[in-house]
């Protein structure tokens, strides 16, 4: 016992003696130059060859002035306007070789910023000789396909580097680009000269380059919307060119409301970019003077099938006011490599979704029906999204640097870019009360003509505020609008904010049959969507893709990525799990569930006795409302 307790005393002795190492953290000074709001002293040079494209490589080489011998930075874009995240892929960035005068020289990355390379340029040197292969994405778990053999999708922030030390709107730059032989390309950039698949682009400022991306392809075809507004489109086959004219006058009304709307066209010329594919990735991305938007293959030809991804163009279109001729203050950056903040996205893309689906109703794009049914499903998918119990709305406009659209297990309880859709729920409700308040007499279009629509032909950047934003409700109408917009913006509550569709005569309601646009909805994204019956969504074969948190399929226990192998001892079908919800309406019995976690089977019981539940909105007054008014085309 005594040798126990001299034992114990010698370690507590010990360990109280011993101290433990405490490193001081060595010190980080930045080495990449600030940007400076002055003229870069020359041109660059940048010629992309993109005729490799089975493969996706690209080939760049550029030429870079460069100001005093001595140490220089070169930036690949980090943060993308649209992205509103890091999102470069500077991991697609290979073979980097820069020369001055005949001689290599040695990079080295910055062991903080690798989207940063320093060089020591030599006494003497005129300009560095820069060249680089992109090596874009080849399979989908890459990342976004942007070459296949009938089409590129080429953005000039992945072929390109540009000085640190300027603004990229203070440094010029003369565009090359070799496209495949007999190929055709659309963009924002018009043709200063071509020599034989060569094309030689206007010279412009590194900023106006980054935001204007170029769609080639084989199969090709531009119509005029007006306005000076062309439509250029590509396509896998011919066959999916083959437009009926009444469809494209959709797509010139769309332009015509949408001018109408703002009162004036925030750019010179302006391109859609429009790509119908089953092969390059998806897209939509907006630009000052076009705008980048990828589509299902048979857009045209199956149009009667359903509305598909026809609001795309109009929220697109909409950016160029919004988003990119006004902007929250705080995105306004000097380069492509400082950080962005987000603060009013819920106005730079919840208000662009607003006007996506009015325009889309106006414009024809959108049924009046099919717009109506859009919202409902917009509203019932907020309606049941109990993370809205502990995340503002505001918070989210973090998620782009949070999650960089990663997919979440928990959707329902983790939300995600929500500024979109209720964003779009806020200006819906602010419609309300400007007409309201009015009696009729404005909406919401008064806003937008006098916020956005600030000079004919001016496509610069006009910074907005929070305070800019009331000030110019206030405008249209008296009203606490910061007390509005912040109760919005902040609070935490269990339902949606509906005002805007029930002080408008339109109430949510649920029935067993979903409406022609949720059902198209389903199709083209081949989902079996039974979130408001039992709470499952249900991907290709039976496997779960979300899971609405409590619902009583997450009381179950079933969980994301589970596979359903069998409803009620029977093998699963789609139609089979709908039969048997419908059956079950009213019944104390639970659905049994077979379904394969990992590599283990297990059997749930479902309990959900409501039956099969589809959203949609049920007018409760017979005479037009200000919903119906918003969406009423203008003369």
């Amino acid at each position: 016992m005594l040798k126990s307790f001299l034992l114990a005393g010698l370690l507590a002795t010990s360990a109280h003696a011993a101290e433990l190492s405490r490193p001081t953290p060595l010190p980080f000074t930045n080495t990449i130059p600030v940007a400076k709001d002055l003229p870069f002293p020359g041109t660059m040079t940048l010629k992309v060859d993109a005729t490799d494209n089975l493969r996706g490589v690209f080939k760049v080489r550029q030429t870079i002035p460069v100001p005093a011998s001595g140490p220089m930075t070169l930036l690949f874009p980090k943060w993308l306007p649209g992205n509103h995240s890091p999102r470069g892929e500077i991991s697609k960035l290979a073979g980097l070789v820069i020369t001055a005068g005949g001689k290599e020289l040695t990079w080295k990355r910055d062991e903080i910023d690798v989207y940063a390379f320093h060089i020591d340029v030599p006494a003497g040197a005129r300009a560095l000789d820069v060249r680089f292969d992109f090596l874009s994405p080849t399979a989908i778990n890459q990342g976004r396909i942007v070459a296949t053999s009938d089409m590129i999708s080429l953005q000039p922030n992945q072929v390109s580097l540009y000085p640190a030390g300027w603004f990229t709107r203070q440094i010029p730059v003369a565009t090359t680009i070799t496209w495949p032989s007999n190929w055709q390309a659309g963009g924002a950039l018009r043709i200063k000269s071509r020599a034989g698949n060569a094309i030689t682009y206007e010279t412009t400022d590194y900023e106006t380059l980054v935001d204007s991306p170029f769609l080639a392809g084989r199969w090709f075809k531009q119509w005029d919307l007006g306005h000076n507004v062309m439509l250029d489109v590509v396509a896998d086959a011919p066959r999916y060119l083959e437009a009926k004219p009444a469809q494209i006058e959709a797509h010139r009304k769309l332009v015509d409301q949408a001018i109408k709307l703002f009162g004036t066209r925030q750019f010179d010329h302006y391109d859609f970019l429009l790509s119908l594919t089953e092969n390059l990735g998806g897209i939509g991305l907006e630009h000052h003077r076009s705008s980048e938007n990828g589509v299902n293959a048979a857009y045209f030809t199956e149009w009667d099938k359903g509305p598909g991804r026809r609001n795309l163009l109009p929220h697109e279109f909409t950016h160029s006011w919004n988003g990119k001729h006004r902007r929250g203050a705080d995105s306004i950056v000097p380069n492509f490599n400082t950080p962005l903040r987000n603060s009013l996205l819920w106005v730079y893309e919840g208000q662009t979704q607003f006007w996506g689906f009015v325009l889309g109703a106006r414009s024809g794009l959108f049924s009046k029906q099919e717009t109506l049914d859009s919202f409902a499903a917009t509203a019932a998918s907020l309606d049941n999204r109990p993370a809205r119990g502990w995340r503002s709305l505001d918070d989210t406009t973090n998620d782009p640097v949070i999650a960089a659209r990663a997919p979440k297990a928990w959707l329902s309880q983790q939300r995600s870019e929500d500024y979109y859709a209720e964003g779009m729920l806020i200006w819906l409700e602010a419609d309300n009360i400007i007409r309201t308040a009015t009696r009729g007499a404005k909406g919401m279009d008064d806003f937008a003509r006098s916020f956005f629509g600030t000079g004919e032909g001016d496509w610069g950047v006009v910074p907005y505020d929070f305070n800019t934003l009331v000030a110019g409700l206030n405008a249209v109408t008296p009203y606490d609008w910061a007390s509005f917009l912040t109760k919005r913006l902040t609070e935490k509550a269990a339902g949606a904010p509906l005002a805007g569709f029930t002080t408008s005569g339109y109430k949510l309601i649920y029935t067993d049959t979903p409406t022609a646009t949720f059902a198209d909805g389903m199709r083209t994204g081949k989902n079996n969507n039974l979130s408001y019956s039992g709470g499952i969504l249900i991907g290709k074969e039976g496997q779960i893709d979300q899971i609405i948190w409590n619902s009583a399929a997450f009381e179950a226990g079933l969980t994301v990525s589970d596979t359903i192998i069998a409803v009620n001892d029977k093998p699963f079908t789609d139609d089979l799990i709908k039969a048997e919800i419908a059956d079950a309406k009213g019944q104390k019995a639970p659905i049994r569930l077979l379904v394969k976690t990992g590599d283990r089977l297990r059997t749930v019981d479902l309990a959900w006795n409501g039956g099969l539940r589809y959203p949609r909105f049920e007018k409760t007054g017979s005479t037009d409302t200000s919903l119906d008014k918003l969406l009423m085309p203008r003369p």
